[in-house]
């Protein structure tokens, strides 16, 4: 058995608890969250410390918790030459403590306490010091998920920024649409089979492949009209940038 200990609380940390609990290699032995009961529902609470200098032994150290506080939360762990990993895009590997042996297992998806998630098809990317320690790393990942990719601090940045603009942006478009639903009290519900179907539909081919809507046709009159609609100034702001984006893009090809 690979022993884990888990550092932190929140959703990532939640859903690698899930998932690891679903193997039959790999083993939580230990949890580390400020509130016990937060993580009672998912582990025994003999497993589960609120004492970070009560931290057993472990073949691999989980840190994951909020950007900002994963060097200090490196900083202050006891032990050395363990290896500790960070879940974090955004943040280099390097910034762990020089304490332990640094790694990194990054799952790039959207992971939310309340949605449960395949976790077998959560692509996870990794990065360790020395070969050794990417090997384990990768036998971890890889009873965890059919998807697993070296990928070093730069990249993974870049990956990062990319997965905010299809994730968390095209969410919040998803927002603004419900809103204008609202507002002219049409349900939303309608655009559901559209929101799916694009998603598929860039499964099979590229994004600019599957661009369509009257920015792509350059159709001045109804995006004229559309921005009349609009009643909220901010709408109306994105509204332009992302169709002036998508008409520059015709251009450049």
């Amino acid at each position: 058995m690979i022993s884990i200990t888990i550092i932190g609380s929140g959703n990532v940390a939640q859903h690698l608890i899930k998932a690891i609990s679903k193997t039959t290699i790999l083993e939580v032995t230990q949890v580390y969250a400020r509130n016990i009961d937060s993580l009672s529902h998912l582990i025994d609470s003999d497993k589960i410390t609120n004492d970070i200098s009560k931290l057993k032994n472990a073949d691999l150290y989980i840190i994951s918790v909020s950007d900002d506080a994963i060097q200090s939360v490196s900083n202050s762990l006891f032990f050395s030459n363990k290896l500790v990993a960070h879940t974090s895009g955004s943040v280099a590997m390097e910034e762990l403590s020089d304490k332990n042996r640094k790694a990194v297992l990054y799952p790039l998806q959207t992971l939310s306490k309340k949605k449960e998630v395949d976790f077998t098809t959560v692509p996870l990317c990794i990065q360790a010091q020395n070969e050794a320690d990417l090997y384990l790393l990768t036998e971890v990942a890889q009873h965890l998920s059919d998807h697993v990719y070296n990928v070093d601090s730069e990249q993974r940045k870049s990956l990062h920024v990319a997965a905010v603009f299809v994730s968390n942006f095209v969410n919040h478009l998803y927002k603004i649409g419900s809103d204008i639903c609202i507002e002219h009290k049409v349900p939303f519900e309608i655009l559901k089979p559209l929101i799916l179907e694009t998603a598929k539909k860039v499964q099979v081919i590229e994004p600019n492949e599957a661009q369509t809507g009257p920015a792509k046709r350059n159709d001045t009159s109804t995006i004229n009209k559309h921005l009349t609609i609009l009643t909220d100034e901010n709408q109306k702001d994105i509204y332009k940038i992302l169709t002036k984006s998508i008409i520059d893009n015709g251009k450049k090809l």
